[in-house]
């Protein structure tokens, strides 16, 4: 199978494993969209790396045409376009302690209106392919922008109105990979409850050449990507 469609509700969870050289594209199903999302090489054990992806790359967040760098410093993906500037991973993904300002949730009571944290969902989905909890690593928060606040201490407060409906983000993979993510709140998110879905649609990639945006952003981000090209060699 080449190419697929699939939604994601929001406040739900998803995974599934993507060959190399495939398009990813996110699109945001509702306003201030979060959708948290993990890595994973081809063996499992490499994932990514979201410290040395900024470090690397001199940044202190995901945006296109940077790569995301696993432990290995292989490219698992790189982020070859979006209508944001800004995607977060400083503030990693939310726990069930964020939610417990709307009450208690199971799945027994609310059925599908269950509320569930990304930390919950993810690890369900990891559980799908053998992994667990102890394989969560930092998240990337697509679609998220985070800022510092104007109070005294100055902390970090999650942006509003940056993410729209329609908002997209296309990854391109760069080996096999697993994709990990969950569309629960932000957890530095003060709204009401009411998460926005995704859409992923998967596509063939076109051959890359050389005057790729991410092959030249930066020597490490080339780097990366020429491991990417052995490993999948």
């Amino acid at each position: 199978m080449s190419g697929f469609t699939h939604e994601v509700p929001g406040g739900a969870a998803w995974s599934f494993p993507i060959r190399a050289g495939r398009l990813v594209t996110l699109t945001a199903l509702g306003d201030d969209a979060c959708v948290s999302t993990l890595l994973f090489g081809p063996d499992r054990l490499d994932r990514l790396n979201v410290p040395d992806t900024l470090k690397a790359q001199m940044s202190a967040c995901i945006k296109a045409p940077m790569v995301l760098m696993s432990d290995r410093g292989v490219a698992l993906a790189s982020v070859v376009d979006s209508s944001l500037d800004w995607h977060d991973c400083l503030t990693g993904f939310g726990s069930d302690a964020h939610l417990a300002r709307f009450g208690p949730s199971s799945y027994a009571v609310d059925r599908n209106d269950w509320k569930r944290s990304a930390h919950t969902g993810l690890v369900s989905e990891l559980t799908r392919h053998g992994l667990g909890e102890a394989d969560l690593h930092g998240s990337v928060n697509l679609f998220s922008k985070v800022g510092i606040t104007d109070d005294a201490r100055g902390t970090l407060g999650l942006l509003t109105g940056v993410s729209q409906e329609g908002d997209t983000v296309t990854l391109r993979t760069e080996v096999d990979v697993l994709l990990v993510l969950a569309t629960a709140p932000h957890p530095l998110s003060t709204a009401p409850y009411a998460p926005a879905g995704v859409r992923i649609d998967v596509a063939v990639a076109e051959p890359v050449t050389t005057d790729d945006p991410s092959w030249n952003f930066r020597d490490e981000s080339a780097r990366a990507l020429e491991q990417a090209r052995r490993l999948a060699a």
